[in-house]
């Protein structure tokens, strides 16, 4: 599996690729731009990210935005919908999190502290990895 985190917390970042090196290969990137940029150049290089975390609060470009864009650019670039990445957002506060934004393009979601087995089994329910 191919994960793109989007995390500008150093010890957010560090730990989500921890967490997730175990499933594949992780890219990090530190804003929503560098994100959006790192998933359009692994799609045109014919290396699809299967899951995308991003974080909510960023600089250069917030989680819903990053995720407008990538969702954007799939379109774009003709992946059909059944074919799309998952994304899981994170959120540092559940107050902050708005479950209606974009409520048809992200999979799922999750507030820090991140809550392992909860993450664990929220890759597992959204068809990524057999349990």
């Amino acid at each position: 599996m191919k994960i793109l985190i989007a995390e500008d917390d150093v010890a957010s970042g560090k730990f989500l690729t921890k967490l997730l090196s175990k499933y594949g290969e992780v890219v990090l990137t530190r804003n929503g731009l560098e994100a959006v940029d790192a998933f359009v150049a692994s799609v045109n290089e014919g290396k699809e990210y299967d899951l995308v975390c991003l974080d909510i609060m960023m600089p250069k470009l917030d989680g819903y935005k990053a995720l407008t864009a990538i969702r954007d650019a799939e379109r774009k670039l003709g992946i059909p919908r059944i074919s799309r990445c998952k994304v899981i957002m994170i959120s540092a506060l559940d107050e902050d999190f708005d479950a209606t934004y974009a409520s048809n393009d992200y999979d799922d979601y999750i507030c820090k502290p991140i809550d392992i087995v909860k993450f664990n089994s929220m890759i597992q329910n959204l068809g990524l990895v057999k349990e």
